[in-house]
């Protein structure tokens, strides 16, 4: 063992205070001078981290307590995320479960649970926000040893260790009587229950954990060396799946706080950040010529959802995005699957798209919001699920759904999912006023229904899902009821028009919007489509009125985001991406007409 090293992962729901911890155990080590001016949040370093306020993907840092050196895994707590979350727990001795003391276990506490006791992990049970006025802390508490025993947990795993926090404020404390001061009791507890990384006495192995890039120094392995001594300039061999490739190590780099600083070395023990290793990927295992013995590959979930990605064909294709090409975007697509093994990447025989299939909707969105960020114009289908087939019967993936509501809203959220072949497990009650609801829906039930979930709850209603397995096809429902009104011509939209199309149903541009033949304006009232022109003029007469023309005043128009978009459209639609617009549109572009 190395005793003066600790490995940790901090795993727990999204929203439940991670990376806040995270910050306040950055301050009391004294990474930070006092006094210095430092950002909220600080491990959530990419900007739709920041503006969304969650976790995207795993970020190494480390501290140092007493002498002895803390690497920490700050781990996404959203459930689309979870290949971050398995390969972070490869490269940890230990973890911190966070559990908010209002909310309690949700979905993606359980699915990081499970990996975690699979890997015969030591768990520490954090209850954090305490603080807050409807905290449950003791039945919290209770609800996470249920959840231990529901997941099998040994007579060891059960006994864990329990904290009581308030992350925002960096303090911890052993009761919830005694109030504390600072995040000492959860340094001195992490020192004395997660063990010192296993020691091998091996030449250099490593399992690669993540991937990295640098403009300087080229692709980066990522990973915790498990046996022996990595030196700078050394040969070293990358055992991968099917073959070995030769390689030399140019950089070593190791953590302190959240920056990388240059190493020597990298001994057993160390979380190191590995370059020049230009073939290497995700599950590979580093290792010195005399020690070919591969380590095991991570077992990553199979991906639930499916998305074709489509070069933009549309009329205004090229005016907005710098990469078109669909080269480009197959370059683009086969560096996201490298670095994120939760994602696969497939071609169809017709060979006009690239699918892309991974763990959820969200995750998709996420995609689409970096690539257009980076200048990318792509259009995208509706989410497909990837069903299977077992001794001859379709089955197809099950979610298991938390809401949390107020009590008014049950009715209607119980109507609406059974529709869409939900099943309620589960009803809670704390007499808070608020209802906490179970549910059982396969996964295209929940597509296109967050943003009318929003809307029945009147934006005050709370959910999270997480795939729980396979159960047979449960049958065929309709998603949605309404048609869609689409444009047949190339020009700018009028407001005369379109106040004269707001009877036919709800519209998504305003006056003065470049629209084209087959762009979808709006929503229909009916479930047909409707083609119109929104393009249209009052037609000019020497006549004059008996009374004055009254001005147009158009229905305020909120523009529908990537989110709302992807799960608007049918079948036979796209969503446009680029980097300055979302468009909606038909997968097959009518003749065009003129203004």
């Amino acid at each position: 063992m190395k005793p003066n090293i600790r490995n940790i992962a901090i795993i727990a729901h999204v929203d439940h205070g991670k990376t806040t911890l995270v910050d306040q155990m950055f301050r009391q080590s004294g990474v930070f001078r006092e006094g210095a001016l430092v950002a909220e949040r600080l491990m959530d370093n990419l900007d739709l981290e920041r503006e969304r306020g969650i976790t995207i993907t795993a970020k190494n840092c480390a501290v140092s307590w007493q002498g002895t050196k803390i690497n920490i895994v700050d781990t996404p707590g959203h459930a689309d995320f979870g290949g971050e979350v398995e390969r972070a727990l490869s490269m940890v001795d230990g973890a911190i479960l966070l559990v908010d003391a209002s909310e309690g276990p949700l979905p993606q506490t359980r699915f990081v649970l499970e990996k975690a006791l699979a890997k015969r992990l030591p768990i520490i049970v954090v209850v954090n926000k305490i603080d807050r006025s409807d905290a449950r802390a003791k039945e919290v508490l209770n609800d996470v040893y249920d959840l231990f025993i529901d997941l099998d947990a040994n007579d060891a795993q059960i006994e864990f260790p329990v904290l009581y926090a308030i992350g925002r404020d960096g303090i911890a404390q052993t009761s919830l009587e005694e109030p504390g001061k600072d995040l000492r009791p959860l340094f001195d507890t992490l020192l004395e229950q997660i063990p010192p990384p296993e020691i091998q006495d091996a030449p250099f192995r490593m399992l690669v954990s993540n991937i990295g890039y640098s403009d300087f120094v080229g692709r980066l392995a990522i990973g915790k060396v498990e046996s022996g001594v990595l030196k700078k300039n050394q040969q070293i061999i990358c055992l991968k799946e099917s073959e070995e490739v030769s390689l030399k190590v140019t950089r070593i780099q190791v953590y302190a706080g959240t920056e990388l600083v240059d190493s020597e070395k990298a001994e057993a023990g160390d979380i190191a950040v590995i370059a020049g290793l230009e073939e290497v990927e995700i599950g590979d295992t580093l290792a010195a010529p005399e020690n070919k013995k591969a380590l095991p590959r991570p077992i990553i979930d199979e991906p639930t959802v499916a998305m074709r990605f489509y070069a933009n064909d549309s009329p205004f294709a090229g005016k907005e995005g710098k990469h078109i090409l669909a080269t480009r975007i197959q370059q683009r697509l086969e560096k996201e699957c490298l670095a994120n093994v939760a994602l696969d990447l497939d071609f169809p025989p017709e060979r006009d798209s690239f699918i892309v299939m991974g763990r959820g909707e969200f995750q998709m969105v996420i995609l689409l919001e970096t690539m257009r960020r980076e200048g990318f114009e792509v259009a995208v289908g509706r989410p497909e699920i990837l069903f299977k087939e077992r001794n001859g019967e379709k089955v197809e993936p099950i979610e298991l759904l938390h809401i949390d509501v107020e009590e008014t809203f049950v009715g209607i959220l119980t109507e609406k999912l059974s529709r869409r072949k939900g099943r309620l497990e589960n009803l809670t009650n704390h007499g808070t006023g608020r209802v906490r609801m179970e549910f059982s829906i396969p996964s295209r039930g929940l597509i296109g229904f967050q943003s009318e979930f929003m809307t029945d709850t009147k934006g005050t209603g709370i959910m999270h899902s997480l795939v729980s397995g396979y159960e047979p096809y449960r049958g065929d429902f309709r998603s949605r009821f309404t048609g869609s009104l689409v444009s047949d011509r190339v020009g700018s939209s009028v407001p005369y028009a379109l106040y004269n199309l707001e009877p036919r149903g709800r519209l998504f541009v305003d006056g003065g919007v470049p629209v084209y033949n087959g762009m979808v304006v709006g929503e229909h009232n009916r479930d047909n489509d409707l083609m119109v022109n929104p393009c249209k003029t009052k037609k000019l007469t020497n006549m004059r009125a008996s009374g004055k023309d009254e001005a147009v005043v158009l229905t305020a128009i909120t523009p529908m985001n990537l989110e709302q978009s992807i799960e608007f459209i049918r079948d036979d639609e796209l969503v446009e991406v680029t980097p300055t617009s979302i468009r909606i549109r038909k997968r097959k572009l009518p003749p065009p007409k003129s203004t």
